[in-house]
């Protein structure tokens, strides 16, 4: 295994997904990717504390300007390149349904695993609503290594 595929979503538990993500490539030597989703624009906008390096904008962001929310993206992705600090940890960002995109990239960049955190939704909300965790899990042959995140 060469290649981890490392899913980031905005949020401050996407730590957790970069560090478990990172010591799993470390310890096969592989070459990582920090992957990210522009989908829901609303969240770039929501103001948290500092985390893996990135700070966020203390301005208000136009939501009307899909290119302020490419740039807030890119550089949320920049920094936590950043924060890994390794030679083999490239980014890319794609727009559009999430596990869509996840599991497209993950196959084109020919990822021997996907990195991925799971949130702590209810059983009632995944039964109705789905999350990408498990649509990714429906329909890879890639393995994807889950990574906790939710308070429990």
């Amino acid at each position: 295994m060469k290649k981890v595929l490392i899913t980031l979503d905005y949020n401050p538990n996407s730590e957790k997904v970069v560090e478990m993500g990172s010591q799993l490539a470390k310890l096969m030597g592989a070459e990582i990717c920090l992957f990210h989703v522009l989908a829901e624009v609303r969240y770039y906008g929501m103001q948290y504390e500092p985390f893996m390096g990135y700070e966020g904008y203390a301005f208000p962001v136009d939501f009307r300007i899909q290119e302020e929310f490419v740039k807030v993206a890119k550089d949320y992705l920049e920094k936590t390149a950043a924060h890994l600090g390794g030679e083999n940890v490239t980014t890319h960002l794609a727009e559009g349904d999430t596990a869509k995109s996840i599991l497209e990239y993950a196959e084109s960049w020919n990822a021997d695993v996907i990195v991925m955190g799971t949130h702590s939704h209810s059983t009632l909300e995944k039964l109705f609503l789905g999350t990408v965790a498990s649509s990714v899990l429906e329909s890879t042959k890639i393995p994807v290594y889950m990574v906790p995140t939710g308070e429990k």
